[in-house]
């Protein structure tokens, strides 16, 4: 496979924007507009809102609405938001005191198999496939294989091989 000269350059450019290259001043000035009329539709209500909330206990500063009821729900809105916020809390914090111990007794004992014992069930699984299905080299060179209904494996018949030769690190 031979790679043409300009694949690489082609393959550095994977998008471009027409903003930042220097002409193209309808479009600057069109997306520029809607960008700070987005961020306007932002700050405009969060603006009023605690200026208004403000308000309630000062009376210097300007109010725009002055309903009890919005006061009341954002009040409320506030309860509900800190009542969520120990809740999310304590689930991390409690998540992450199990997942600690989990690692301390699980993960981090090491080794989880006995080495010696994984070279020895290397070697025998490869004498047990080789005189099943024939030798490595034969296996991984063959493109179409049919296997003979007596060398289908039965679920466990692996296990059982390594319980045969004292292999099985699961009853040590």
């Amino acid at each position: 496979m031979t790679k043409q000269p300009n694949e690489d350059s082609n393959r550095q450019q994977l998008y471009s924007d027409a903003y930042f290259d220097s002409d193209h001043w309808g479009l600057k000035i069109w997306q520029t507009i809607v960008g700070l009329v987005g961020w306007l539709a932002v700050i405009i209500p969060i603006t009023v809102t605690i200026l208004s909330i403000w308000s309630s206990y000062n009376p210097h500063i300007p109010r725009f609405w002055h309903y009890h009821e919005g006061i009341f729900e954002f009040k409320f809105i506030g309860i509900l938001l800190v009542f969520c916020f120990a809740l999310a809390s304590l689930f991390a914090v409690t998540m992450t005191i199990i997942q600690n111990r989990k690692r301390e007794r699980v993960v981090e004992q090491w080794p989880t198999f006995n080495p010696i014992n994984q070279k020895k069930r290397q070697q025998l699984l490869a004498k047990f496939m080789d005189d099943r299905f024939g030798n490595a080299e034969f296996r991984e060179n063959t493109r179409y294989y049919r296997v003979k209904p007596e060398q289908n494996l039965d679920t466990d018949q692996i296990q059982q091989l390594y319980q045969k030769n004292d292999l099985n690190d699961l009853n040590d």
